[in-house]
């Protein structure tokens, strides 16, 4: 019997069964870790800026700017997660430093406001984006959309009116600084969109992060130091006190940075669609945990016109994909 293998034949391949359940996996974990991160984030901002005397939500956005420019670095040049793109002309370095700066007051302005408000109708305000994202788009682009696709968006803002009105800890300034933070980050969306526009000027959002995170920290260090001027002494003052002091700011500026990098690989291996699905529930999920962790009071009042916006923001995204 001739037991020699013939040169010729192919070896035989391992089965590639396992394949999608190893991408299954792999995109089930990176969503994990980007709701905990996301959620993470915003709960530790929560417990220091309301919870743990550490009231500096400018300085604070200064760490996490500072912690996105340092690892943005890292995971471009040294560990290559992306390819590095370069600024190619004074012109685009500009556009950039304008997006870092309208960056830096939503960042600002949604950490300001945590001092006054409950995560949960943080979320509730912040659940708007898409209405200032839609008018953004108008009265800069002239870009209209379907009236359906408008008419989706009356829920969003009702809902938040409701939930206002049903709200115990409702703080007019930090209300304000809220709905300031998230108009500012549906102007950068679309600001975005204008800027970075050509296909010479485009930019990913891990490049984009590593160019805005250094001009953002240069721009709130000044701000930092005249309108907060007793930081270091209060944050040193603090560590005596609490042994983690530090341990819960650097925590807080890594998971600031993981869950930019997170959102651009859920967004890589996901559609568009998974993506803002996950979004709507992942809101959902932060006010369950918020309520639960910090034992603000909620009104069915405000449930309920938390869940309307949802639902809007829910319609909008089906009725904007639909009517294209």
């Amino acid at each position: 019997m001739n037991n020699k293998k013939n040169p010729d034949q192919k070896p035989e391949m391992p089965s590639s069964s396992s394949s999608p359940k190893k991408q299954t996996l792999f995109i089930s974990s990176l969503i994990l870790l980007w709701y905990t991160s996301n959620i993470g984030v915003l709960l530790l901002n929560k417990f220091l800026l309301s919870n743990y005397g550490f009231k500096f939500p400018i300085f604070l956005t200064m760490c996490h700017m500072s912690a996105c420019a340092i690892l943005s670095y890292v995971s471009i040049v040294f560990l290559k997660l992306v390819p590095l793109q370069h600024l190619k002309s004074r012109s685009q370095f500009m556009k950039v430093a304008t997006l870092s700066i309208v960056f830096c007051a939503s960042v600002v302005g949604g950490n300001v406001s945590l001092r006054y408000l409950p995560v949960s109708f943080n979320q509730a305000v912040g659940a708007t984006t898409p209405f200032f994202t839609a008018l953004f788009a108008y009265l800069m682009t002239f870009k209209r959309e379907a009236w359906v696709t408008y008419g989706a968006l009356v829920p969003v803002v009702t809902g938040v009116v409701i939930a206002s009105g049903g709200e115990p800890g409702f703080h007019w300034f930090g209300f304000i600084m809220c709905i300031s933070a998230t108009a500012a980050r549906a102007f950068k969306s679309v600001l975005q969109g204008i800027l970075l526009s050509s296909e010479g000027e485009k930019l990913n959002s891990m490049n984009l992060m590593l160019y805005m995170s250094p001009i953002a920290v240069i721009a709130l260090l000044p701000v930092t130091i005249v309108m907060e001027p007793d930081v270091m002494s209060v944050t040193l003052s603090l560590a005596r006190q609490h042994q983690y002091m530090w341990i819960l700011l650097l925590l807080n500026s890594v998971m600031a940075y993981s869950a930019n990098l997170l959102n651009f690989l859920v967004t890589k291996h996901t559609s568009a669609l998974t993506l803002q699905v996950l979004g709507n529930a992942k809101g959902a999920v932060a006010v369950v945990i918020s309520i639960l962790l910090f034992r603000n009071p909620v009104t069915v009042m405000g449930i309920g016109g938390y869940s309307i916006t949802v639902l809007g923001v829910v319609a909008y995204g089906e009725t904007k994909r639909r009517f294209r």
